[in-house]
């Protein structure tokens, strides 16, 4: 996306593993993390250089961290990799950090913002705050998700399907 974030959202440091400084990573993108990457935690250069577990429950130990004492203090930082070293998505994907802050909308009617996307065991869904309503979980599937517009800065929504009254 032309004017997006220049980094992805590729994970968050869990936990310590082990003494020589590695640490266990959760809410991984698979491919993001790989051994040898450049990534940036919490905003500070590092580079991937032990990489063990699966895809998606990395354990991994970046450069500057040697001891179980450097790990503790990566304890829930976030892991970003530059946009230009993603790969591709194919259609109907997006990158979370792209969803963060569109408008969401029902047709029409404007429903609120997308401030978040949560990881659930059968999908990922929207977290979109509404001005005079609770948290609506928007379910990224094709019965809830109408369409996304990044360029428009915008989500339709089916909020029949959600159950929600759409007036």
């Amino acid at each position: 996306m032309a004017g997006g974030p220049q980094h992805v959202r590729a994970g968050r440091i869990s936990s310590p593993h082990g003494l020589d400084g590695s640490v266990k990573i959760a809410d991984a993108v698979p491919g993001l993390i790989v051994l040898g990457a450049e990534v940036q935690v919490n905003g500070e250069d590092r580079r991937v250089v032990r990489f063990s577990g699966t895809e998606k429950r990395p354990i991994v130990r970046f450069s500057g961290s040697s001891t179980r004492n450097d790990a503790e203090a990566l304890r829930d930082a976030v892991i970003t990799v530059p946009r230009d070293e993603v790969p591709e998505l194919g259609p109907d994907e997006w990158w979370t950090a792209d969803l963060i802050g569109c408008a969401v909308v029902d047709g029409d009617r404007a429903v609120g913002a997308v401030v978040g996307v949560l990881p659930l065991p059968s999908c990922e869904a929207l977290q979109v705050e509404r001005p005079d309503a609770a948290l609506l979980l928007v379910p990224m599937i094709g019965d809830a998700l109408r369409s996304v517009d990044l360029e428009a800065r915008s989500v339709d929504v089916n909020l029949k399907f959600l159950g929600e009254d759409a007036e």
